[in-house]
């Protein structure tokens, strides 16, 4: 095989590989849509979705439900120490934490699956960067699976009555945070 013919094949085989990820990539961000109400054909706004509860832990070990903050806005963040993007985004969520921490909640939801990510990672990581917001633990991943979790961050806003407002995969930014909360307050 001559050398022009081996470098015809390979820019052939990487374009192949590009159009399968472009097509996964494609395929698997159509299973994750922000929760937002939707028109339908009448012009009529659908109804939110409710949030499926779970159970967490927080650092002393105890069970924390979604339900015990029934009534309130939540702030739900699936994260892990070893993530980029959630490190990123982290910083946004502790200023912004501290200024709306006595009117909304913030579950930051730490995914422990016991091997990439354990807890004591997460607690190392959370003190290491000065952080002062709560963190609870998915050590069950009973969270993320209720969440359909498949990539993180993500980041879901739930109304007081209960219902995922909007919610967003992917690292945000403090300006998207605030709005965001802002949009789960109203129902308040």
């Amino acid at each position: 095989m001559t050398k022009q013919t081996k470098t015809l094949i390979a820019i052939v085989v990487f374009g192949a590989f590009l159009a399968i990820v472009y097509w996964g990539y494609t395929a698997l961000s159509q299973n994750f849509k922000p929760q937002t109400p939707a028109a339908n054909n009448n012009g009529q706004t659908e109804e939110l979705q409710t949030a499926p509860d779970f159970t967490v832990f927080d650092q002393d070990g105890n069970p924390v439900k979604l339900s015990d903050f029934s009534g309130k806005p939540v702030v739900l963040n699936f994260w892990a120490s070893w993530c980029p993007p959630c490190k990123s985004e982290m910083p946004h969520f502790n200023t912004v934490y501290q200024d709306q921490k006595d009117a909304v909640i913030f579950l930051m939801i730490d995914q422990t699956d016991g091997q990439r990510e354990t807890k004591e990672k997460g607690l190392q990581y959370v003190a290491d960067q000065g952080f002062v917001f709560p963190v609870y633990f998915d050590t069950k991943l009973e969270a993320s699976t209720a969440y359909g979790i498949s990539s993180i961050p993500t980041t879901l806003f739930i109304n007081p009555e209960g219902k995922i407002v909007t919610g967003y995969r992917g690292a945000i930014d403090e300006a998207t945070l605030r709005s965001s909360i802002e949009a789960i307050k109203k129902n308040d």
